[in-house]
């Protein structure tokens, strides 16, 4: 991150999303994209966000408006219309889907992160074999089975999590990053095998 985050109140947490029409406002490929794109780099405008996600600078400064009407991006400071920096309002986002209320919405924003995430892999599985040698070492995909009680299943996720915040610092603060660190990304899916057959297969 490029802003100076000496003197901040306290770190920015995850966000729990309960509110259906927060739900809907951020199940947009675009706003998506720029929420990711502040995650690599902030502050942007919406001139630099548009280099970034392919979008023109308007259609950027509409979507990033938008995502701050509903509290996922706020002003960083300083500028003034399209020169107007912002910062994401928290480090990431989980969805509560145990709400029938919000079930609809939040059915919609997990089919467009689950298209955007799979899409990703995609590109990275016919991009991989053009890597360097040292992307290529760190670059994986690994299938496993292992059986778990619903017990042993929330304390797996919980001890995964754990060891991934170990690092959750450096997201906020670039100066924690060492010497050859690169942005890498884990895309994990875990689920009940049993949920792919049906009673009669």
């Amino acid at each position: 991150m490029s802003f100076d985050n000496e003197g901040a109140a306290a770190p920015r947490e995850h966000r729990k999303l309960t509110d259906p029409k927060a739900m809907r406002a951020v199940a947009h490929p675009t706003r998506l994209a720029l929420l990711e794109a502040l995650g690599r780099r902030e502050p942007l405008t919406a001139t630099e966000a548009a280099e970034v996600v392919g979008e023109s600078p308007t259609n950027c400064a509409f979507h990033l408006r938008t995502l701050a009407k509903y509290g996922f991006v706020e002003e960083a400071g300083g500028g003034t219309g399209r020169s107007r920096p912002w910062r994401r309002a928290h480090i990431g986002f989980t969805v509560d889907e145990s709400d029938p209320a919000g079930a609809i919405a939040a059915a919609a924003l997990s089919a467009v992160l689950w298209d955007s995430w799979l899409e990703r892999i995609r590109r990275i599985g016919a991009m991989r074999y053009a890597f360097p040698e040292h992307w290529n070492k760190i670059t994986s995909a690994a299938e496993s089975v292992f059986y778990l009680t619903p017990e042993e299943a929330e304390t797996f996720k919980e001890e995964l999590t754990a060891l991934l915040f170990r690092y959750r610092e450096r997201l906020e603060d670039p100066s924690l990053r060492p010497e050859g660190a690169v942005a890498m990304e884990l895309i994990q899916f875990t689920f009940p095998a049993d949920a792919l057959h049906t009673p009669e297969d």
